[in-house]
């Protein structure tokens, strides 16, 4: 649509806003003269990288969001699950996907074909071993970005995204990352109420994610032609795919304790191993993690996570202050005999925080506004690395160490035929990260 007045386009605008970063006065003449901005004006075209249950699930909260908007690519390694995930969205959405022969990807290099389409956005939601390349990709052709956490998995993972992100503020370009309690009702009340000093100075926290654990490895030894295949369809239990369950789930709760103390830990140190999920099918990684990080003012942070079935479960984080205590993840504050409980407006629409966050995200994309998650995102996602680091190594380690390591996780090669960081011996063992003998910067 063309505004008589300025012929400057919806489509026009998104993609000088993808090249470089509109002038003060150039935003005020498109957003007060032109109306480009209104919701609904046009359509915001959306690619998808990664199509398992997570890049579903993001695909189905980008196309729910107010306004025109529509899926017109899609990529992943492997084409079932492709196809599934295009099945099911069609499904549910139907008009709002469009997506023709010509633009299905599959493959190592689906992700660079879904963000050379015309897309205004993407969505990157592989196993987060890939999401440096991919967001550097995204964000060297100008496109905005939601991508799944963690964001990196290691020390120049992170520092790759750090420099991706400079770049995406240059070009103007809006980057949400999957820390969906940024846009949790309760938790950003809670918060604000402890930034505002109702407990006081923070002087420790405790967070957990401990849970029987995730889904069984899909695909037995042989299923698949090659050791690749193999790590790829049973990702989470690799390193160089998954960064442990520390990084891909953990990762929540530590961005929860850094929020509360607006920064990040300078030191960690902890403990781990394989305790119950020992049998070789579980690759190589830990079964529990218990790290203590601590932060410059000298306060700490105790962490755990589990994945061990028939035992005590909690995902939750605490907060204690000179004043007063936070159950942050129940959403409560005591200070002496007086409670506060976050008690949610019911005039409130749309409470999910996994919709919220796409919301806002193309909110922003529409009014133009200033958004990009992604150096927190790099933060949290380095608080999970530095905290597997000193268990793998069974050292002390600092922040800096952490995101200046050169202990590359990925492979050198690409390819179905290429061999994974991993391998296994004859018995199909995997080779377990030893506390003492692990090197970890």
């Amino acid at each position: 649509m063309t505004n008589p007045t300025n012929p400057t386009s919806r489509r026009d605008f998104m993609k000088t806003s993808s090249g470089l970063a509109l002038s003060a006065g150039t935003i005020a003449q498109l957003s007060l003269s032109s109306g480009v901005f209104a919701a609904g004006d046009d359509t915001i075209k959306v690619g998808l990288v990664g199509c398992g249950g997570r890049g579903t699930g993001a695909a189905t909260q980008a196309l729910s969001t107010e306004g025109k908007v529509k899926l017109v690519a899609v990529g992943d390694a492997f084409e079932d699950s492709l196809n599934g995930s295009l099945n099911a969205l069609k499904n549910s959405h139907k008009d709002r996907v469009d997506v023709d022969g010509d633009h299905k990807f599959v493959g190592f290099d689906a992700y660079k074909k879904v963000i050379d389409s015309d897309v205004d956005l993407v969505i990157l939601a592989t196993p987060p071993g890939f999401r440096p390349g991919h967001f550097e990709y995204a964000v060297s052709k100008g496109k905005h970005v939601f991508m799944e956490k963690p964001v990196a998995i290691d020390g120049p993972g992170v520092r790759k995204v750090l420099e991706a992100v400079k770049v995406a503020k240059e070009k103007n370009l809006k980057v949400g990352v999957g820390l969906q309690r940024h846009h949790q009702d309760n938790y950003i009340e809670t918060i604000k109420r402890i930034h505002d000093g109702e407990i006081g100075d923070v002087t420790s926290m405790r967070c957990y994610w401990n849970n029987p654990g995730v889904w069984e490895p899909r695909v037995k030894r042989g299923q698949e032609t090659s050791e690749m295949q193999y790590q790829m369809k049973n990702w989470y239990y690799y390193l160089w795919l998954c960064g442990d369950h520390i990084c891909e789930q953990h990762i929540h709760n530590l961005d929860v304790c850094n929020w509360v103390k607006k920064g990040h830990p300078v030191m960690a140190r902890g403990m781990g191993g394989r305790q119950v999920r020992v049998d070789k099918r579980y690759g190589e990684i830990y079964d529990h993690f218990a790290v203590e990080y601590q932060y410059a003012d000298g306060s700490w942070m105790f962490s755990q996570c589990r994945h061990q079935p028939n035992v005590w479960n909690s995902v939750t984080e605490y907060a204690q202050g000179t004043k007063g205590t936070s159950d942050v993840s129940g959403s409560t504050i005591k200070v002496g005999s007086e409670t506060w409980k976050f008690r949610r407006d019911k005039s409130v629409q749309r409470t999910d925080p996994y919709q919220v966050e796409h919301d806002d995200l193309f909110a922003a994309i529409r009014n133009n506004t200033p958004y990009n998650e992604g150096e927190n995102g790099a933060t949290s996602s380095l608080t999970a690395v530095l905290g597997r680091m000193v268990v793998y190594s069974g050292s002390e380690i600092s922040w800096d160490q952490a995101l200046n390591s050169n202990v590359n996780t990925m492979p050198e090669k690409l390819a179905w035929d290429a061999n994974p960081p991993s391998m296994p011996n004859a018995n199909g063992e995997y080779a377990i990260p030893t506390p003492g003998v692990t090197k970890a910067v």
